[in-house]
């Protein structure tokens, strides 16, 4: 592990009830603890970004209100449903932000996890001939292809002959060069990390893995980790990738986290759930003592693989608290595992 980052879900109430947060709170605390995160030396601040839900959605003003007041931190998602998208202007917006944060945008985008809305990406005026989930995966990576094409600067629409004369096409506009070596595709199963590498991008497990083998969710994502490293060998890109798994970890180093987690003994196992209708594992939470967790995460077969790990942080408890359990980790556990602290400066890929 490398680098790590906080992985935040956003959510929020109606605000009505006495202590509870609303959009506005939450959003305004995102960027309290993004802003702190970066003071610590964290590397990367993530959200969710979820539809018809009270938590996270449109995450470019977010991320551009961190970006303002940070001059390390990497600011990202984890994942853009792209079924919701339209891929150019997605594209403009992402170069405009990687341009005035220094290249410091990393977008984790993927065909999204299940959202409260029946089909909700048809509100937002996008639809496909079938509407079975199947196919709007194929709808997510149709979008992605073309998204990814517009970051790359490839010129997509003819251009207006008056002006420029016959055949000439133009790209979408800013461009910023090297963003694409910032996108990560979300990887639900070992399949499509290993379509993921054969795009030539990052890739982010999953939170969730809709696979269940009986083998623990640390091997799966191990296991997806190799594929989507031997699936990137073989494709034969000329720079090198990196890889990020999530984790709900809590140090106990005080009363208060002990009240919180620390009766949890030892954290909660792995877990198998229907999602989507398919039978999937879910990650197992992390609590205890530093030396305990430093112990327990070098044993994890996806952590000790991935060079980036995105720490799941419950921000309905606060900006104190949340920045408490990021400097915790970063003080006792983080420099046991090979944390290497944020610098100035774009974090990218580097030539092969």
């Amino acid at each position: 592990m490398k680098a790590f980052g906080f992985l935040s879900f956003g959510h929020y109430g109606s605000g009505s009830a006495p202590g509870e947060y609303g959009a506005k709170e939450a959003l305004q605390q995102a960027v309290e603890i993004g802003v702190g995160a970066d003071e610590i030396g964290v590397n990367g601040a993530y959200f969710r970004v979820h539809h018809f839900a009270e938590q996270a959605a449109s995450p470019m003003p977010l991320l551009a209100a961190i970006a303002a007041k940070t001059s390390r931190i990497e600011v990202g998602t984890g994942v853009i449903d792209m079924r919701y998208e339209n891929p150019l202007y997605l594209a403009e917006e992402a170069a405009a932000l990687d341009l005035l944060s220094d290249q410091r945008v990393a977008l984790g985008i993927s065909r999204g996890s299940p959202e409260p809305a029946d089909h909700g990406w048809e509100a937002f005026g996008y639809s496909h001939t079938d509407s079975d989930d199947a196919k709007a995966a194929n709808m997510a990576r149709a979008k992605f292809a073309r998204f990814l094409s517009a970051v790359r600067g490839e010129e997509l629409a003819p251009a207006d002959p008056m002006q420029f004369g016959p055949g000439k096409k133009l790209r979408v506009e800013p461009y910023s060069p090297g963003l694409d070596q910032r996108v990560w595709w979300g990887a639900g199963t070992a399949a499509t990390a290993e379509w993921a590498a054969a795009q030539g991008v990052n890739m982010m497990s999953s939170t969730l893995l809709t696979e269940a083998t009986g083998a623990s969710f640390g091997e799966l994502q191990r296991d997806q980790i190799d594929r989507y490293r031997a699936a990137w060998q073989a494709a034969d890109h000329n720079w090198t990738p990196r890889v990020s798994v999530s984790r709900s970890i809590f140090p106990i180093t005080t009363n208060l986290d002990d009240l919180y987690f620390g009766r949890r003994s030892g954290g909660q196992g792995d877990q198998i759930g229907i999602i989507d209708g398919a039978r999937s594992t879910f990650g197992k939470t992390y609590v205890g003592e530093p030396d305990d967790l430093i112990e327990s995460l070098k044993a994890d077969p996806a952590v000790e693989a991935a060079d980036t790990v995105l720490l799941t942080i419950p921000s309905q408890l606060g900006v104190d608290y949340n920045l408490h359990i990021l400097e915790s980790f970063a003080s006792y556990v983080a420099p046991a595992l090979g944390w290497e602290p944020s610098t100035a400066g774009p974090v990218t890929g580097h030539a092969g």
